[in-house]
């Protein structure tokens, strides 16, 4: 059996710096909502030497940092910090830059995003229903007119979108995909399958069916961390196989979510635990996964 060891391009990571930079959420003494219990271990430092050395043997060789929560303030000044780190590490490799498509300042905020070479995509959180049973009697941010004429300008500036909701949002992100077909989504998180129990799991398999039916559409396998559980292949093999049998693997790619994954698991032994989950594919497929997917989705040249 072939088991990947060629170059990897992280699709999802974050570095921060919030003793210095404005990141609300990391302050000292805030505490938010978050999927994965107690965060205040990465209340801290995280730069591209944490990251590979985090890494260990792997041969990483490129990245996509993606927002981090940054004061909406000032998202531009955000996208310079990370092309700063690029200059001066080498790392991210490309962009996925903050804009929030409601905002009156939306098309200004969009051109200065697009005016720096590393961006290749922007996320804004859409909100919505927090549980399925709460689908019908709310709607997320992806059905407000609005957000959606902010959404339109995305394709002006060549722009993909970072989509984070859960798989019960996905039926409106389906709409979405459908009414901008020029406009790539990519699906963070494996739609957050947070419940692993096979009638939950069958629920978000049915969601991300309908989703991946749509043409411009791809997906993180990212942020598979389970709380007060250790990542395993045997944990999230069903769900990283089950993303390649929907989207095929020209379609999903491999994201870290460090350091916010650094909460459950070491980066090394999670890289490994992803390529013995896709070992039983075929070479070109594990390529894909692990490097051409993102390469291709978010135009990345790795070592450039």
């Amino acid at each position: 059996m072939y088991r990947y060891d060629g170059p990897i391009l992280d699709a999802h990571q974050h570095f921060w710096e919030p003793d210095r930079n404005p990141h609300p959420w990391l302050r000292p003494g805030v505490r938010i909502p978050f999927r994965y219990g107690d965060y205040e271990a990465i209340k801290r430092r995280y730069l591209p030497d944490d990251y590979r050395r985090d890494a260990g043997p792997h041969d990483v060789v490129a990245s996509v940092y993606v927002e981090t929560e940054w004061d909406p303030g000032d998202p531009l000044g955000e996208t310079a910090y990370a092309a700063g780190l690029s200059a001066e590490w080498g790392l991210p490799s490309a962009i996925v830059a903050q804009a929030w498509l409601d905002r009156d300042d939306v098309a200004a905020v969009l051109a200065g995003q697009a005016a720096c070479p590393l961006v290749r995509s922007v996320r804004h959180k859409p909100g919505g229903p927090a549980a399925p049973d709460e689908v019908g009697r709310c709607r997320t941010l992806m059905s407000d007119v609005r957000w959606r004429a902010g959404y339109a300008l995305l394709g002006g500036h060549g722009l993909r979108f970072d989509l984070q909701t859960p798989w019960w949002n996905l039926d409106e992100a389906v709409d979405l995909a459908r009414d901008f077909p020029d406009t790539t989504i990519v699906l963070n998180h494996a739609g957050l399958p947070s419940r692993r129990d096979p009638d939950s799991l069958g629920l978000w398999r049915d969601a991300m069916a309908r989703f991946a039916a749509r043409p411009n559409v791809a997906v993180k396998a990212s942020g598979l961390g389970q709380p007060g559980r250790a990542w395993t292949p045997g944990l999230n093999g069903p769900v990283v196989r089950t993303l390649i049998d929907l989207f095929g693997a020209d379609r999903v790619m491999f994201g870290s979510n460090f350091p916010v994954d650094g909460l459950c698991a070491d980066l090394s032994p999670m890289i490994d635990g992803f390529k013995a989950i896709v070992a039983a594919l075929p070479p070109a497929e594990q390529e894909a996964f692990f490097l051409g997917t993102a390469r291709r989705i978010y135009g990345v040249v790795p070592g450039a």
